[in-house]
């Protein structure tokens, strides 16, 4: 049997994993790091780094980097995501059999938490479900998300009062609007600027850009103003970094009352 826990990891700093997720990772006898291409290798080399920080290099679990498999870029968007995820599911595999033939305890490193926006719990599921394959046992050690890492960094609450928050994609707020009876909009996964579909007028943002990171950037204001000015340092970061991972926040009833900062 394989127990494959998935460690939530935060933003990429070392500080947001939790002692639960250590205790996890020092268990292990194997660790996955994929890896997403050279534009990203930010992204292994935080993962790489935390490894060094926590684990004891002589006595620790053996730690194994592969490639992720790349997804078609074809406009049926589900689709492509499904035949996506059959392929990582035939990756790990591959993987824990080559290197944990009699079975035994994997982990992987997970950005933020495996339940909010990510697709490891359903690559896991893929593969319980595999004939002739190990029995295979989840484990989730939550993380801290880049939306509590972003309302933390400029200091505000999630919600208004009493009022209802909605998690969404950059690709819903783009097709669907602003979401019925939300106050406040947490938006992930938005390709660049879906909030620019949005009338402005009333609506306050908080974005941040690769949160945690030495690199983190922030920006917040009414939307109308603060919108011109994410659009372009966006693309100023992605175009020297490479790769960029944001989050915003709007809201359209006060979250805090204003205070000059």
């Amino acid at each position: 049997m394989i127990r494959l826990s998935l460690i939530g990891i935060g933003t990429g700093n070392p500080d947001h994993i939790t002692l639960a997720g250590v205790r996890a990772l020092r268990e292990a006898a194997l660790i996955l790091l994929p890896r997403k291409g050279e534009a990203r290798s930010d992204l292994v080399d935080l993962r790489r780094l935390l490894c060094r920080s926590l684990l004891d290099e002589a006595a620790g679990p053996r730690i194994v980097e592969f490639d992720l498999p790349c997804r078609d870029g074809r406009d049926d968007y589900l689709g492509a995501v499904a035949d996506w995820h059959e392929a990582i599911a035939e990756t790990w595999h591959e993987q824990m059999a080559h290197h944990l033939p009699r079975g035994g305890r994997v982990a992987m490193l997970i950005w933020g938490d495996p339940s909010l926006y990510d697709s490891s719990l359903r690559i896991a599921e893929r593969l319980t479900r595999r004939e002739g394959g190990p029995t295979l046992e989840v484990e989730v050690v939550p993380g801290i998300t880049s939306l509590q890492v972003l309302t933390a960094e400029h200091r505000i609450p999630l919600n208004a009062l009493a009022e209802p928050v909605q998690i969404t994609t950059g690709r819903r707020l783009r097709e669907r609007g602003w979401p019925t009876d939300a106050a406040s909009v947490a938006v992930m996964l938005d390709g660049g600027g879906a909030f620019q579909s949005l009338a402005p007028q009333g609506v306050h943002i908080w974005w941040g850009a690769y949160l945690g990171m030495d690199k983190q950037c922030l920006i917040e204001g009414p939307l109308a103003e603060a919108g011109p000015a994410i659009v372009e340092r966006r693309a100023a970061l992605r175009e020297r970094h490479g790769w960029i991972m944001d989050i915003y926040l709007l809201a359209r009833t006060p979250l805090l009352p204003r205070t000059p900062r």
